[in-house]
């Protein structure tokens, strides 16, 4: 199924945007691992919609249920049921686009795969409104990562052309890759953050959107963990990041920099650092060969503009076959990235359990 993920740790995705709730089922946790939900909660709300204007009005809780799998405070080892209650939404808004394509939308490939079955209504199970579910099961996964010493953190690499200050590959701690998390904007580089915000509130104002990269890094996941050709370590979180609506472009270390430099300049050399064997640089993103090198892994995700923008564009209505003028009303972000940074957390977390622990089985 195209919804579920996985092979040590799988989760399954349901609902719709404007269904009565979405949910995860997450198989394959270890048993008796506790969950702290103060903390899931807090990692929650940096997704949650309908916090200040450069996110959707739309209001939600996004307080996750957890129906199965987990017993006296712990995690009983069968499968975790996690439910999200919908509770703000205006179907209305979408009566009259049941048959129009809206562009950069997947209305009309959707209609194409499901013969027009699919729940149109706020994009349904295409909606960003599922990656609530898929945080959920990343923020308990790392919590599980924490526990054996893995800190993941991440921040707004870019808005439009405006840049943060971007991780050192080599000298990074838990406290930096943890900082931007804590604030209300998730930069490292507060005035830069501040460019950012008033790009996005210029597109808001100009009935437009701006995309942006997300930059996240994980540090302490052991070395030597992952697989060559097909079942590397940048597969599997591939396979997941590309699973998060919006998401156009992925590199890892100094990713597609390195198709325009020399192997004198990318090649990053051995060195011996208090015993332990460690590279000077990190060009390499802290994966080679599909495995984990042990030193950061870090990448970055590139996220298009909120394809639904309310000024008038081209269109057509692939019912009736013909051509139609669009002006999408309703609730949406100016800009996703925001949101996105606990998401892109939440996705390397899942993948780099997910290959721990086909290690340790």
């Amino acid at each position: 199924m195209s919804s579920s993920w996985g092979k040590q740790i799988k989760i399954s995705i349901f609902g719709e945007s404007h269904g009565t709730a979405i949910g995860v089922v997450i198989d394959g946790l270890p048993p008796g691992e506790p969950i702290d939900f103060d903390a899931l909660l807090a990692f929650m709300d940096r997704r949650r919609p309908g916090q200040n204007r450069f996110s959707t009005p739309r209001k939600e809780s996004d307080h996750p249920h957890i129906l199965s799998g987990f017993y006296e405070g712990r995690t009983t080892g069968t499968p975790l049921s996690v439910v999200i209650r919908n509770g703000d939404t205006h179907s209305a808004d979408y009566a009259q686009m049941d048959s129009v394509a809206r562009p950069a939308h997947a209305d009309y490939t959707g209609h194409l795969r499901y013969h027009g079955a699919q729940d149109p209504r706020g994009g349904g199970h295409f909606s960003g409104r599922l990656t609530a579910p898929l945080v959920a099961a990343g923020g308990i996964a790392m919590q599980v990562l924490n526990r054996r010493g893995v800190q993941i953190g991440g921040h707004i690499a870019s808005i439009g052309k405006v840049d943060d200050t971007p991780f050192d590959g080599v000298h990074l701690s838990p406290k930096a890759i943890l900082a931007p998390g804590k604030k209300r904007f998730p930069v490292q580089n507060d005035p830069s953050g501040e460019k950012m915000q008033q790009l996005i509130e210029d597109c808001r104002k100009n009935q437009d959107s701006v995309g942006g990269v997300v930059e996240c890094a994980a540090l302490g996941f052991p070395a030597g963990i992952g697989s060559p050709m097909f079942d590397g370590l940048e597969n599997r979180l591939a396979s997941l990041l590309f699973g998060i609506p919006a998401v156009k472009g992925l590199e890892f270390g100094a990713g597609f920099g390195a198709s325009r430099s020399f192997g004198s300049q990318m090649n990053d050399p051995f060195c011996l650092e208090n015993g332990e064997i460690r590279t000077r640089t990190n060009h390499h993103g802290g994966i080679l060969g599909g495995i984990s090198s042990g030193m950061p892994i870090l990448l970055r995700v590139a996220f298009k503009p909120t394809p639904s923008i309310s000024r008038e564009q081209d269109t057509v209505d692939f019912k009736r076959l013909e051509p139609v003028q669009l002006s999408i009303k309703g609730r949406h972000d100016p800009c996703v990235v925001p949101r996105a940074v606990p998401c892109v957390e939440a996705a390397v977390a899942l993948a780099l359990l997910d290959a721990w622990m086909e290690k340790t089985q």
